[in-house]
């Protein structure tokens, strides 16, 4: 019993798993180069593989902007999105169009921060992954190392 207390107490302060998204080692340099040269290349396990051939299929009018790619892009960063996609009964609904700061994991995530940090010119949306996750580039969302501090300021 006393080696459960301890492998609990050793458990609980490392970070959490789920904190951890860094992109598979198995992506396509396509989509780091197309998809991240706008925003950043999101973790595909942030959104149900529905969600992701919904995103990909509207491309030509990707959130008010014109981000279509050829053909064998689109095929190849699509097959790539929906191999390694999130657990859509875990995620929660996107939305329409799909938005991963709709489904119920970022809204649980995010609940506590100020309705006002997101209207931040430094944040501007909670699409901004990296304007409070300092290393969301290497897939670290971890809640203990965020730039929160900074930005009320």
């Amino acid at each position: 019993m006393k080696r459960l207390v301890i492998l609990l107490a050793i458990t609980a302060a490392l970070p959490a798993h789920a904190d951890r998204l860094p992109l598979p080692a198995d992506t396509p340099a396509s989509y780091r180069a197309e998809c991240g040269s706008c925003h950043l290349a999101y973790p595909p396990a942030l959104l149900a593989a529905g969600d992701w051939r919904r995103i990909m299929a509207g491309l030509d009018d990707h959130f008010g902007s014109d981000a279509a790619v050829d053909d064998q892009k689109r095929q190849e960063i699509t097959a790539f999105l929906e191999r390694r996609a999130g657990n859509a009964e875990k995620l929660g609904s996107a939305g329409e169009p799909p938005r991963i700061s709709q489904t119920a994991r970022f809204v649980r995530k995010h609940r506590e921060v100020p309705a006002g940090l997101w209207r931040d010119p430094r944040v501007r949306s909670p699409a901004n992954c990296e304007a409070c996750h300092r290393g969301a580039a290497d897939g670290n969302y971890s809640e203990h190392d965020i730039a929160l501090r900074e930005l009320k300021r």
